[in-house]
């Protein structure tokens, strides 16, 4: 089990790695062109306008597909004013486009300070887009085939329709496991989803402080309160999990397998969803950082660039 779970922590972190030139490509644009078109368009008009009458022209109004570029560069240039490594409003308000090492979905992570609450369909919302995010599914895709080289629940057998029943099961797994915790609990308790990240004291305490929103998050109104989302949510995906669509015991090739429907096997997902979400805290709290670090390097790149190529 600790093998399979550092092999599947492993993979994700060389699928974001393998990924991040690709969507820090993506964020960056180039700058919008003049339109030759539109030039020889107001041209055409104000020859057309001077033939008519003798008197000055009015200025002619821009039109509406104009306007957008500028907007669209004003909306850029908010974005260099904001300071390296700092993430951007997400598609859900209160909340961030962050992605970890540019790739993995970090869309409840925010600075440590007050914001207003998330409504019911805010939190499923955004819970919504973090789980069906297009890196999902390369994700699971290799978390079932790690499942599928070391045969686990060998009730599916090999083959083509064993690892896509080994693929359903991870993408059931995961979205459950997200919902449970990160919409349905919150929402029935009037608790915070988002996960503040402090930036304050040193290294052990940080670490100290990231393991402990296990355990510790905030309300709606923004008391501290005991994370029962968290723990409830989670056992509530295991359960579901194991009970609903994972196998039950049967004979392969003449040896009888016992079924993952147990409570003990609910337990070790329980552990196992617990101890990943508290080492995706622990990354989370200093992810910040490090991506800081990445802006300023890729910044002193670029400033240096032309004086290498004049």
């Amino acid at each position: 089990m600790f093998i399979k779970f550092a092999v599947k922590l492993t993979a994700g972190f060389a699928l974001a790695i393998a990924l991040a030139p690709v969507s820090a490509a993506q964020q960056t644009t180039p700058a919008s062109r003049d339109s030759s078109p539109q030039n020889q368009q107001q041209d055409s008009t104000q020859t057309a306008s001077q033939q008519q009458t003798p008197s000055p022209p009015a200025p002619a109004q821009q039109p509406a597909s104009q306007q957008q570029p500028s907007d669209q560069q004003n909306d850029k240039e908010k974005d260099k004013t904001q300071q390296p490594g700092q993430a951007g409003q997400g598609k859900v308000e209160g909340t961030s486009n962050d992605r970890l090492f540019y790739a993995l979905p970090n869309f409840l992570s925010m600075p440590n300070q007050n914001l207003p609450p998330l409504s019911v369909k805010d939190k499923f919302k955004v819970v919504a887009l973090g789980n069906f995010d297009y890196i999902q599914y390369p994700w699971w895709a290799i978390v079932a085939a790690v499942a599928q080289a070391e045969n686990s629940e060998p009730q599916f057998r090999q083959g083509w329709l064993a690892y896509a029943k080994r693929y359903g099961t991870t993408a059931g797994d995961s979205s459950v496991e997200n919902f449970m915790v990160g919409a349905v609990f919150t929402s029935i308790l009037h608790q915070d989803p988002r996960f503040y990240y402090s930036e304050n004291g040193g290294i052990p305490r940080r670490i100290l402080y990231a393991g402990s929103r296990i355990f510790i998050t905030r309300s709606d109104s923004g008391h501290a309160q005991f994370n029962f989302s968290e723990i409830f949510g989670a056992a509530t995906a295991a359960a579901i999990s194991d009970y609903t669509y994972h196998p039950r015991s049967t004979v392969v090739n003449g040896k009888f397998v016992p079924s993952d429907r147990t409570l003990s096997n609910t337990a070790v997902v329980f552990g196992t969803q617990i101890a990943l979400d508290s080492i995706t805290f622990g990354i989370k709290e200093f992810w910040p950082d490090i991506h800081r670090k990445m802006a300023r390097k890729h910044a002193a790149e670029a400033a240096a660039a032309p004086q290498k190529n004049p």
